[in-house]
């Protein structure tokens, strides 16, 4: 794992577009196309602005997944993964994608849903898993302690009170009550197995987290260390969020 800490929230932002889009490229240019994984929350606005212009990416080549989505609520709803994909993201590339595989969170069969999408997931391998970090040291929804012996590329999980709670400090949701209490997210191994992964963290109130996954031993109770094992991941933060760092 390499850390870059930037000067402030654009910095980082901007330095981990260009990893990103550095993988993208190599990727289209060793196979013809591109396979992506992409996250959403507060922590991915200024990246995903500053992604969709990195220059020398033919887009109609790049097929895009993104991590997960509330088990239940509607694409209208302002907290759905599949609405912020589609406002933030997939509408501002310069070309349309080739694809972009949202998950269902309505999908009246959630087993049926996860058996559609890693089939969709599993036909090439993915180059680049764009991800951050929750408060609680979670990777896509995989809350502490995680699961990291399945071999599914999706599963429906339950959501702990930290990670509801953030839900509602970012503002997506009025209430713990009101954030749905499980969620369709991409298990760790399916994260693990990309050939790179870029992962942006501002913000201090994931500073103990990124501690954690930085510093801290590689453990269950904490899903973002498990990156520290990957061979290419770039962990990208502002002083604030790296405030807490030994080194």
């Amino acid at each position: 794992m390499i850390t870059y800490i930037g000067k402030d929230k654009l910095d980082m932002a901007a330095a981990a577009a260009h990893m990103a889009g550095d993988r993208i490229r190599k990727a289209l240019q060793e196979h013809g196309e591109a396979r992506i994984i992409v996250a959403t929350g507060a922590s991915q606005f200024e990246f995903l602005e500053a992604l969709v212009k990195e220059p020398g990416i033919d887009w109609t080549k790049v097929t895009g997944f993104h991590l997960d989505e509330y088990v239940g609520i509607p694409v209208t709803h302002k907290a759905s993964f599949r609405g912020y994909m589609r406002e933030r993201f997939v509408s501002k590339t310069p070309q349309p994608m080739k694809a972009f595989n949202e998950v269902n969170g309505e999908a009246a069969d959630t087993e049926a849903e996860i058996d559609r999408l890693e089939a969709l997931i599993r036909t090439a391998p993915i180059d680049v898993a764009c991800v951050g970090i929750g408060e609680n040291g979670h990777l896509a929804f995989n809350d502490p302690p995680c699961d990291i012996d399945t071999t599914r590329a999706y599963k429906v999980v339950p959501l702990d009170d930290k990670c509801r709670m953030q839900q509602v400090g970012e503002g997506w949701f009025a209430t713990k009550e009101d954030v749905p209490t499980h969620a369709f997210s991409m298990t760790m191994k399916q994260i693990l197995w990309s050939k790179a992964i870029v992962c942006t963290c501002p913000d201090s109130r994931k500073a103990e987290a990124v501690k954690g996954a930085v510093d801290g031993p590689v453990t269950v109770l904490l899903p973002s260390s498990f990156m520290q094992l990957h061979p290419d991941c770039g962990m990208f933060l502002d002083p604030p969020s790296a405030a807490l760092l030994s080194k």
